[in-house]
């Protein structure tokens, strides 16, 4: 693979870690895109350390929708054809607040969900033009069966899923490939101070399994493996136990 990697969610430590694995020599370029005024020489830093030459960065605010479509195409016009588009931004919320708090939930599920949206869509219209390129998506297991726990964010992650499998199947045969990540509990800066759920992985693992699925040419990943079985089995667990369950 060579190319441009662009990464929406420069501080995303899931995102970094993707990066630093897909570092080729000075065959790959990166762009680093994070919020207006985000500090990102740590990262930077990081990925020179890994072996990239050439990593700029961004401004990104995911949340203003109309601006998506030009700042892909200027990434595009500055930097070259797009190899790679990782999306790797996203809130967790506090859920507590926003069962009571609607503009906290409708929050939640802009960034998570209809943000998404908007870039899979420009994105995926550009790498089509371009006849090459792959998507990475990450999902999660909160949105194969929403959690009462979790319900805010596991509906914005189960509508991502949904839209992110369709859109795999639409883009088969033009050369684009989606890849989406399915992870479990993940241990890192946004679940800071949260007790880790059964399963739990890093960001490295998680982009370990997702490295090596992209260079497979797989469609979907679950991290750990064993959790998709594991949610084969909770799809059956009756409602009454369900709602029951921990985040």
């Amino acid at each position: 693979m060579s190319g441009t990697v662009l990464v929406l969610g420069g501080r995303s430590e899931i995102g970094l870690a993707v990066a630093k694995r897909l570092v080729n020599g000075d065959t790959r370029r990166f762009v680093l895109a994070a919020r207006p005024g985000a500090d990102l020489a740590a990262e930077v830093a990081a990925l020179r350390e890994a072996g990239a030459e050439t990593v700029e960065t961004a401004d990104f605010d995911a949340d203003d929708l109309a601006a998506h479509g030009a700042f892909l195409e200027k990434v595009a016009a500055d930097h070259g054809p797009l190899d790679v588009v990782v999306l790797a931004f996203g809130v967790l919320g506090d859920q507590e607040r926003a069962e009571s708090d609607a503009a906290h939930a409708a929050a939640i599920v802009h960034t998570d969900y209809v943000a998404q949206v908007g870039v899979l869509t420009h994105a995926a219209n550009l790498l089509r033009a371009q006849g090459h390129g792959s998507l990475v998506v990450f999902s999660s297991v909160a949105g194969v069966r929403v959690r009462r726990a979790n319900y805010v964010y596991g509906s914005a992650k189960a509508g991502l899923d949904g839209f992110a499998s369709g859109l795999a199947d639409a883009l088969h045969g033009s050369g684009v490939r989606l890849l989406l990540v399915r992870p479990g509990f993940v241990i890192g800066r946004m679940t800071e101070g949260m007790s880790p759920a059964p399963f739990s992985s890093t960001p490295d693992q998680v982009a370990d399994a997702t490295v090596a699925a992209l260079r497979r040419g797989r469609g979907v990943v679950w991290v750990p493996g064993v959790l998709r079985p594991v949610f084969f089995g909770m799809r059956l667990l009756p409602r009454a136990i369900w709602r029951r369950m921990p985040r």
